[in-house]
């Protein structure tokens, strides 16, 4: 290898405020920004820590610690005797540290995560559930499909929304991450043709991968679905499954109305495809809107499985969603789960019947808090960054952002060491795609949005390392 950087030549690179905190974390993201910049090009030997900490005048553990975050990234690769070199990581994983696990608890403001805080109505359910938690004690302790309380509240939420439901229909499942991961495995062969939509919820398009599917895009137009779009994509794919988000769509925040509902299902009966319709999000109507009938309400011959969750409405720490589908399909599912994990836990099943009780109460909740927070951080928004633009949604919990000036990524860079962690567009597209969108979520209170607005301004006014980027530097041959 002969192409190196030493101490001095780094440390004039990253050009780190001394004041930065936490400084290791700092300096990993000031290299990791370099390499993606093509500023420091891969495979350039980067200095021995002891020597990078002399020339920013820190400590050699410091360093450690930055070299350590960067390995686990995939940015450096090192090798005993012969030092380390910068990398860049998997292509699917580029631009991408999981913030599910690595978020934890490092104090940044978590808008990289659309994820409300728990409804009020929360404790009373938990205590609800411990009183009539022991005689079922009585039994085994676990249900395949679901205790009944349980499936009998979904499938009367079902029917009240316009779409007939049997509790024979339900199958409660640990999420409706695995509910989906279970429909991906039952309905596709590696190498199956699958349409998702373009943006879309991240950890589907990893669902997709890892069953080998040959995921079809669908991109979403500024002002939502174009079924002519979506039908030809449809037919010319021969998908054999599709995914659609249609109540205030992840992240763009669209509703779709009954008339491309209809289309939708239609094209998907003349191409043979099955929809998946995830309904996270669809009890969350934040403006007086139109009301929409469920997809299923459009479907004859029982290709559309419907998906939902606990985790927007009421609480994310409740890890409990299902399916709806025909009965025969929820067997079929109940089979193929309980290889996985038999079925959900008890006890939150329990708590998430007696919920279903206060359903009304708890939108109305969501109204007035994820309403006050939308509107903060679109205020706070055009206040601070008046050349963004973005469509204020109906519902939903993001905002779905056109940056100008630096892409996302970089931006997301530079955020996380101003104490905001974000979630660039590239996360929601397939290929690296949508690298000039940002999703930024308002399910946080207005004082943690409009503070993290004010610390994204502050990132894109000073850069990731509290300083002016400094100019390219060449490196030693």
């Amino acid at each position: 290898m002969d192409r190196y950087l030493s101490g001095p030549q780094l440390a004039r690179l990253v050009a780190i405020d001394p004041g930065a905190r936490p400084y290791y974390r700092v300096l990993a993201e000031a290299v990791r920004s370099l390499i993606l910049d093509g500023r420091l090009p891969v495979r350039v030997r980067v200095p021995a820590e002891r020597h990078l900490a002399e020339a920013l005048g820190v400590s050699r553990t410091t360093v450690t610690a930055a070299y350590d975050r960067l390995r686990e990234q995939g940015y450096l690769e090192s090798r005993q005797g012969a030092g380390s070199w910068t990398a860049l990581p998997d292509p699917g994983a580029l631009g991408v540290e999981n913030p599910w696990i690595a978020a934890g608890d490092d104090g940044l403001l978590p808008l990289h995560c659309a994820a409300p805080h728990a409804t009020s109505a929360l404790p009373a359910a938990i205590a609800h559930a411990s009183e009539h938690y022991p005689r079922y004690a009585l039994g085994m302790g676990y249900d395949p499909v679901g205790i009944v309380p349980l499936r009998e509240a979904i499938a009367a939420r079902y029917t009240a929304r316009g779409l007939a439901t049997r509790p024979e229909q339900i199958l409660v499942t640990t999420g409706a991450q695995q509910a989906i991961h279970l429909l991906i495995t039952m309905f596709l062969s590696p190498g199956d043709p699958m349409l998702i939509e373009s943006p879309t919820y991240p950890h589907v398009i990893d669902l997709a991968r890892i069953r080998g599917a040959r995921i079809v895009p669908a991109g979403l137009a500024e002002d939502g679905w174009h079924l002519d779009l979506l039908a030809s994509a449809m037919g010319q794919s021969a998908a054999r499954l599709a995914y659609v988000i249609p109540d205030f769509q992840n992240p763009t925040g669209h509703l779709m109305d009954d008339a491309v509902r209809a289309g939708l299902v239609g094209a998907a009966r003349r191409h043979g495809t099955t929809l998946v319709v995830d309904e996270t999000w669809s009890e969350l109507a934040i403006d007086e809107v139109s009301r929409t009938a469920p997809l299923g309400a459009f479907d004859t011959d029982n290709r559309v499985i419907s998906v939902g969750s606990a985790s927007k409405l009421w609480w994310g720490g409740l890890r409990i969603g299902w399916i709806r589908a025909t009965a025969a399909t929820v067997r079929r599912l109940a089979v193929l789960r309980a290889a996985v994990d038999i079925a959900s836990p008890l006890f939150e099943q329990l708590v998430v019947a007696r919920l279903f009780e206060d359903m009304e109460e708890t939108r109305a909740e969501r109204r007035r808090t994820l309403g006050a927070s939308r509107d903060a951080l679109a205020a706070a928004l055009r206040e601070r960054m008046p050349d963004w633009t973005f469509t204020v949604p109906a519902g939903g919990g993001s905002l779905w952002v056109r940056l100008e000036g630096p892409s996302a990524g970089a931006l997301a860079d530079a955020a996380a060491c101003h104490g905001v962690r974000l979630a660039p567009g590239t996360w929601f597209g397939v290929d690296g795609a949508l690298e000039h969108r940002l999703r930024l979520p308002f399910t946080q209170p207005p004082r943690i949005v409009t503070e993290a607005v004010e610390r994204i301004a502050e990132a894109r006014l000073r850069g990731p390392h509290g300083a002016r980027p400094a100019e390219p530097l060449t490196p030693a041959l």
